[in-house]
């Protein structure tokens, strides 16, 4: 069960807001002014990563987002979930690191991978 003020709480809400296309309101509750992330694919400030949120938002309206495990210790969250770009969409295996000072977010990095259609591996990805 996740906290009631938990950063693993935040850190959720925060991902689940984003992809239900509220970003602006994400990043207005959680993020820090100072806010960093290292997606590799956008300059590393909070305004770029935001602009692209939101334009991936605009693109995709049904995004499916599925949290599988959130595990926090101290300062860092890592949220492990299931990301569809829509419902018949196979998705994504996604992983986002926060790091929180003051229970906001300041740093943000992110790592997936695409779900096969077929794999040898009996067990999933989750």
């Amino acid at each position: 069960m996740i906290e009631h003020n938990s950063n693993k709480k935040s850190a959720v809400s925060f991902l689940e807001l984003v992809a239900s296309g509220q970003v602006r309101e994400a990043y207005d509750r959680y993020a820090d002014s100072g806010f960093l992330h290292h997606n590799p694919y956008f300059p590393g400030d909070a305004a770029s990563l935001m602009r692209a949120m939101e334009e991936n938002a605009a693109v995709n309206p049904d995004k499916v987002f599925e949290v599988k495990m959130a595990i926090e210790e101290g300062e860092t969250v890592a949220v492990h979930s299931h990301v569809k770009q829509h419902r018949d969409d196979v998705g994504a295996v996604v992983v986002h690191i926060f790091r929180f000072r003051n229970g906001r977010i300041v740093e943000l990095w992110d790592v997936g991978q695409p779900i096969p259609e077929e794999s040898p591996n009996e067990n999933g990805v989750f």
